[in-house]
C-alpha cells in the first residue's frame, strides 16, 4: 500500500490555524482522500494530558528544558499511536503543527539550541519529516490582535510578549527560506475568502501530485 502523504499546518497565534484546518479536511475529504486529522501537542489520550501541562497557565515555573522534552515525550506517543499507523495504511494526516512549531517556539521564541532539538527530532522521528507544510503568515501584530478577540482565556503561551512572537515569526519564515520544496507560505492576513484560494490552489496541486 502506498504510504498517505504527511501534510502540517503551521503558524503563530491568530493567523487561522483551526478554521483553515477544517477547510483543508474537508476539501481532501470531497476529493475522496481518506485524512486523520490531528494536532500538537496532543493527539493522544496521553499527549492531551501533556498538553493541558503544557499549556496551563498557571506553570510558570516550568523551565524551557521541561517544556521542550514534554513536546518530543507527546510527540514519540503521538508518532507511535496517531501518525505512522495512519500513513501506512494509506491515508493522509493532517496535523495542526508538528516539529516545525518546536524549531520556531522553543528554538526561535526560548532561544534553546536548535541542535539540541534536531537531536531531539532524530531519536524520536527517524527519518519521517512532513511531506508538506502549509505555513500560515501575518505580521505579530494581526495575528495577536486576532488572537486577544477570542472568548476563551489566554494560555501559557499567548501570555508571552510581542518580542517573543516576533522571533517565532521570523524563525517560520527562515525555515521557509531553508525548506523551499516543502513549504508552500499562505498570506494569512487577507480575508478568509482569500485564504481559502490560496489554500485550494495548494491542495489541488497536491491531489494531482498523488494520482
Amino acid at each position: 500500500m502506498k504510504r498517505g502523504l504527511f501534510i502540517t499546518v503551521e503558524g503563530i497565534e491568530g493567523v487561522g490555524k483551526s478554521t483553515n484546518m477544517g477547510y483543508v479536511h474537508e476539501a481532501l475529504r470531497a476529493a475522496g482522500i481518506e485524512v486523520m486529522p490531528t494536532r500538537e501537542p496532543g493527539g493522544t489520550e496521553l499527549g492531551e494530558k501533556i498538553r493541558a501541562l503544557l499549556l496551563d497557565h498557571n506553570n510558570q515555573s516550568m523551565t524551557d528544558d521541561t517544556e521542550l522534552l514534554l513536546i518530543f515525550a507527546a510527540r514519540a506517543q503521538h508518532l507511535a499511536e496517531v501518525i505512522r499507523p495512519a500513513l501506512a495504511r494509506g491515508k493522509w494526516v493532517l496535523c495542526d503543527r508538528f516539529t516545525d512549531a518546536t524549531y520556531t517556539y522553543q528554538g526561535g521564541g526560548r532561544g534553546i539550541d536548535m541542535a539540541r532539538i534536531a537531536a531531539l527530532e532524530q531519536w524520536v522521528q527517524g527519518k519521517l519529516r512532513p511531506d508538506v507544510t502549509l505555513l500560515l503568515d501575518a505580521p505579530v501584530e494581526v495575528g495577536l490582535a486576532r488572537a486577544s478577540g477570542l472568548k476563551r482565556a489566554a494560555d501559557r503561551f499567548e501570555l508571552e510578549r510581542r518580542a517573543f512572537f516576533v522571533k517565532v515569526r521570523q524563525a517560520y519564515l527562515d525555515m521557509a527560506r531553508e525548506h523551499p520544496g516543502r513549504y508552500c507560505v499562505i498570506d494569512a492576513s487577507q480575508p478568509l475568502e482569500q485564504v481559502k484560494i490560496q489554500l485550494s490552489e495548494v491542495i489541488n496541486h497536491l491531489i494531482m501530485a498523488a494520482n
